[in-house]
């Protein structure tokens, strides 16, 4: 094998080489903070192009902005029982508000320890629907639809860049309604432009449905998720849209008056995407090389690398290069002309680790025959070699746009082939799935690919449904979802019990 520009293959350690595509794509570090990251500027931009399309898309559909304390009263998250169960391992607390020196060393003042602790925003139910207890009064104020992009804080233990942080950021909706039907639409509103989102935008198809009740969001009736497979199989739950049915309006005593004039609870809904996308952009489409940005959400589309020497003729170079970049600009492209003092071929390779959609290389003999020599991100190699094209200038130009919908194309075509190629629907049995996964692999630290599992279930509840999580546990596997789209279940047995199905589910290991 010829050398790549990671040290580490997919197929050699896919956990180390995802770090190594996250370093070496300059898209983030770990912090001295532990368990958080410093998102470095080629990650936030990725991050801002992420906000930009989905923001739009969430004000597309009736939703306003605003913002709400990071600090949160620890007696309105102890209002719902099963909430304050779901995030109490997880909770960061301040208990005073000052510090002092002693000795030389600054300690905790007593004198400024708070009479009420506060939760730092492991979510923000609560405190938002506290705020919705005074802002709806009558069925005139519903529906309420708000969303914030915020922070939020989730002491978790075993951390990994973009996929599972201490810290993380996030859009978090919130939404309060007069009934049930008008909530539920909500809910499968916004599950659809998460869905849409994520397959048109970040290349990343994804299967939409309704996670089994032990999946749920803490105090919510209903949860319903979207997964994307990885490349190693593994899923990644991208985005999650919750209908709670009252139980944070009677918590809260968000109430209106309807039409008859009497009190009723509100229905409410939340639903949100996190910084976790990015992890899932990198593992769906990255390779050997690096990282592959979708051109919808890369900072910079098309990167301009000229070949100087240091030698009077590059200010000629410089010009035609600029005069590209112009011309590309007036394209409404993202483009940036690469001009930092290092070697041109060390320039190329950072941006191919960084996933730069189509990557130019402009020497002497391009500028003067007015021509552009490019490679294309998306089809970097053809086996080992690296393939390059060239094309007169106003040619490329004139095609660019085209040429970067044809890798955002290409990218989504990848991992849709991918999903719909690996997902086993012929078990019928817990054997066959013992038999397919092994009780041994599937770990942090990779094993074999096997993507996922589509088998019937009879969809048990509360007793019955715990023993079916433990007997997955075993194999490390969980129930990802029951997708929207179901195929017919009549005379089908369940895997797990042997009875009438009721529902088709896909199982698999995830993040």
């Amino acid at each position: 094998m010829s050398k790549r520009a990671l040290s580490v293959t997919r197929e050699q350690s896919f956990p180390e080489w995802y770090q190594e595509a996250v370093r070496d794509g300059d898209m983030a570090e770990q912090s001295p903070v532990r368990g958080c990251m410093i998102i470095k500027p080629w990650g936030w931009g990725v991050w801002e192009r992420v906000q930009a399309e989905l923001d739009q898309r969430i004000k597309d559909t009736g939703h306003e902005n605003c913002y709400f304390p990071l600090f949160i009263p620890m007696s309105f998250i102890a209002k719902e029982a099963e909430h304050v169960e779901g995030f109490a391992k997880e909770m960061a607390v301040v208990t005073h508000h000052r510090l002092k020196n002693e000795g030389g060393k600054l300690v905790l003042d007593p004198d400024a320890k708070l009479e009420e602790p506060l939760i730092v925003r492991p979510t923000s139910e609560t405190i938002i629907g506290d705020a919705f207890q005074r802002w709806v009064k009558s069925y005139r104020d519903l529906p309420l639809l708000i969303n914030q992009w915020a922070n939020v804080v989730r002491w978790e233990m075993r951390t990994r860049l973009f996929l599972r942080t201490a810290e993380f950021l996030w859009q978090e909706g919130h939404t309060a309604h007069a009934d049930r039907e008008d909530a539920m639409a909500e809910t499968r509103k916004m599950l659809e432009v998460y869905r849409e989102f994520s397959e048109t935008v970040l290349a990343m198809p994804v299967i939409a449905g309704e996670k089994p009740a032990n999946e749920r969001f803490p105090g919510a009736d209903n949860t319903y998720s979207i997964e994307a497979m990885m490349q190693d199989g593994k899923a990644l739950q991208a985005g999650t849209s919750h209908y709670l049915g009252t139980h944070f309006a009677e918590a809260q005593n968000i109430q209106f008056q309807n039409q008859d004039g009497k009190l009723t609870f509100c229905h409410t809904t939340s639903w949100g995407v996190s910084t976790r996308l990015i992890g899932g952009v990198i593992m769906s489409h990255g390779d050997d090389d690096g990282l592959r940005m979708p051109p919808k959400i890369a900072p910079r589309q098309i990167v301009i690398v000229p070949m100087l020497r240091d030698k009077p003729e590059d200010a000629e170079l410089k010009a035609y290069c600029a005069e590209l970049e112009a011309e590309l600009k007036a394209q409404g492209i993202r483009v940036l002309v690469d001009l930092k003092p290092i070697k041109s071929a060390e320039k190329r390779w950072n941006w191919v680790r960084r996933g730069a959609p189509v990557i130019i290389e402009i020497g002497g003999r391009d500028a003067a025959g007015g021509n552009v020599t490019f490679m294309r991100r998306d089809k970097l190699r053809d086996g080992d070699k690296v393939i390059s094209h060239t094309q007169a200038r106003a040619e490329f130009v004139t095609g660019a746009k085209t040429l970067l919908e044809a890798i955002q194309s290409v990218l989504y075509a990848e991992a849709k082939a991918r999903l719909d190629g690996n997902i086993v629907t012929t078990m019928t049995t817990f054997a066959d799935l013992e038999a397919y996964y092994g009780a041994s692999a599937g770990d942090d630290e990779g094993g074999e690919f096997k993507g996922w599992a589509g088998v019937m279930w009879a969809k048990p509840e509360g007793a019955a449904l715990e023993a079916v999580a433990e007997r997955l546990k075993a194999l490390k596997l969980t129930i990802r979802n029951a997708p929207l789209e179901q195929p017919p279940v009549e005379g089908k047995t369940c895997l797990f019990t042997g009875e009438p199905a009721k529902e088709y589910v896909l199982i698999g290991r995830s993040y």
